[in-house]
């Protein structure tokens, strides 16, 4: 499958004008961290730092329940500081899964375009 995917993108690049070829290379696929990159460098990326900022906050609370969870002794307590507790992990997790879907939607994104470009160039090739 690689393999074809490779050939097509062969064929394309050959049909391409040298500017229509250099925004297909901008197309390729990232790695992890040219993803994560791409959230902060998006329309949305000052959102994004915020939400790291508040999910460092309540990292911070979540050591502050687990230091407190140990530190008591009543039943009452312990409940109340492991609530917290599992409130922060799932906030923190919340916070995460945003940041992923952002890395999904950009990928989506890129795929549409390539294919409205592999669209342009087929019409193109049709209309001469």
């Amino acid at each position: 499958m690689n393999k074809e995917r490779e050939k097509i993108d062969e064929l394309i690049k050959e049909t391409l004008n040298q500017e229509e070829a250099k925004f297909y290379d901008e197309l390729e696929e990232h790695n992890l961290m040219g993803k994560l990159g791409e959230v902060y460098k998006s329309k949305v990326g000052w959102l994004a730092i915020i939400m790291n900022v508040v999910h460092l906050v309540i990292f911070g609370l979540l050591i502050y329940c687990i230091v407190q969870f140990f530190g008591t002794n009543e039943t009452n307590e312990l409940i109340k500081w492991a609530s917290a507790g599992f409130l922060c992990m799932i906030a923190m997790g919340m916070l995460k899964l945003y940041i992923w879907m952002q890395m999904d939607k950009n990928d989506i994104l890129r795929e549409m375009k390539r294919l409205e470009l592999q669209v342009a160039t087929l019409s193109s090739k049709l209309d001469d």
